[in-house]
């Protein structure tokens, strides 16, 4: 059976690299965007199982590339869990406020990434 597959949307080329291939070797299959307007098209394309989103992005924000993925046909119960590197209680506050599934923060734990990552998708772990 093959893994979930976990749409990642990171504009950085090292954070996306690291991510991906911690997913990969996990299991996961990775769908990679690096603006919200990527990422909006790619889940057209490829309707993944969850979205991992960075908040700080080019062009619209993870927060506005949440509500349109929301209002498009088809992917309002993917989970999304946003990704920043601020953690201050007000933010996690606002994520939630937001309509995010829930919240990592940067610096990732490579080796808590995969497990969290399948809490959220409710048991359906990854192939691997």
């Amino acid at each position: 059976m093959s893994g979930a597959r976990i749409l990642v949307v990171e504009d950085h080329p090292l954070n996306m690299k690291l991510v991906r291939d911690v997913l990969a070797v996990a299991g996961y299959e990775v769908v990679e965007a690096r603006t919200g307007e990527e990422a909006l098209v790619a889940a057209r394309r490829q309707p993944p199982d969850l979205v991992l989103m960075d908040l700080q992005l080019p062009g619209i924000d993870g927060t506005e590339t949440l509500r349109r993925l929301r209002a498009a046909g088809g992917l309002g119960a993917v989970p999304v869990v946003a990704v920043s590197a601020s953690a201050m209680q007000g933010d996690r506050s606002r994520v939630q406020e937001a309509g995010f599934d829930g919240f990592i923060g940067k610096p990732l734990s490579i080796r808590a990434l995969p497990g969290q990552l399948a809490g959220f998708l409710g048991g359906r772990a990854s192939g691997g």
